[in-house]
């Protein structure tokens, strides 16, 4: 890591929108000290039906961006970005800031954790057809059976506000009695707006199934690279900043779903 590096710089976190807010919230938990530069693609979400080489785009602007504010990390808030534009992101902030996915710190989790048995994953279309976390929790444990569901409608349920309601339940309880994630023994929530609806989840497995959060796993993952290369942040934290790529009154309204506090949004044209 370069000598430019310091523990005072903030931590930028980037998604397709804002339900990587859930990642950020439970960053900010953990590292309370630690100043955060947020960025929602909210002109190009979803990236789940964009090409792979628009992400990696998106992903390259969106990192250059959070560079020139100085950022010492560089988390990527979204499995399809993760799994696609990683290696981009990592070529983009060599020797200037740690580049973190959302992918890897669980996948290492579920790998040690757990063996001889079955791991479901449920997340978006792009993410389930990529086998991302199939490939790589048996590529480090081989003793554990993958199995995966898409479940396209629960992000968009989640960003309308439809969580922890009969609505909700229904659609849950749906997905998770399918034949594919029958007799597993951990369930991973493989999009970044799951967190929210972890308590449903939970309930529909009556706290027998074990349910992996993204979110607090990469924020425990962060602080764990941050104490291997600085410090964690000292002194008198700086305010946290949040960008979106195209602002609208609702996406800010829904900040606070995803991030527990009423949030201001400012608007970063980064691709005129």
């Amino acid at each position: 890591m370069a000598s430019r590096t310091n523990n005072n710089q903030p931590i930028g976190i980037f998604d397709s929108g804002i339900g990587g807010l859930t990642v950020a919230n439970a960053i900010n938990t953990i590292l309370p000290n630690e100043q955060l530069v947020y960025f929602g693609d909210t002109a190009h979400l979803p990236y789940g039906d964009k090409s792979a080489e628009s992400i990696k785009h998106y992903s390259e602007k969106i990192t250059d961006f959070l560079l020139a504010l100085d950022c010492k990390m560089v988390i990527i808030a979204c499995n399809t970005a993760s799994s696609v534009a990683f290696k981009n992101v990592v070529e983009h902030t060599k020797g200037k800031a740690i580049a973190v996915n959302v992918i890897d710190p669980v996948v290492e989790y579920v790998a040690s954790s757990f063996s001889n048995g079955k791991v479901g994953v449920i997340g978006t279309k792009g993410t389930i057809n990529s086998r991302v976390y199939a490939r790589k929790i048996q590529s480090l444990n081989k003793t554990i059976k993958v199995t995966s569901l898409a479940t396209p409608l629960l992000a968009p349920m989640v960003e309308e506000g439809y969580y922890n309601n009969y609505i909700s339940q229904t659609i849950i309880n749906s997905y998770l009695s399918k034949k594919s994630l029958l007799n597993i023994k951990a369930l991973i929530l493989a999009c970044t707006h799951y967190p929210l609806i972890k308590p449903e989840v939970e309930s529909y497995y009556e706290n027998k199934v074990s349910i992996i959060d993204s979110a607090e796993i990469v924020a425990r993952y962060v602080k764990k690279r941050l104490r291997g290369k600085m410090a964690p942040s000292s002194g008198r934290r700086k305010k946290h900043r949040f960008y979106v790529s195209d602002f609208t009154g609702s996406f800010e309204k829904s900040t606070q779903i995803f991030f527990k506090n009423k949030l201001h949004l400012d608007e970063a044209r980064i691709w005129d």
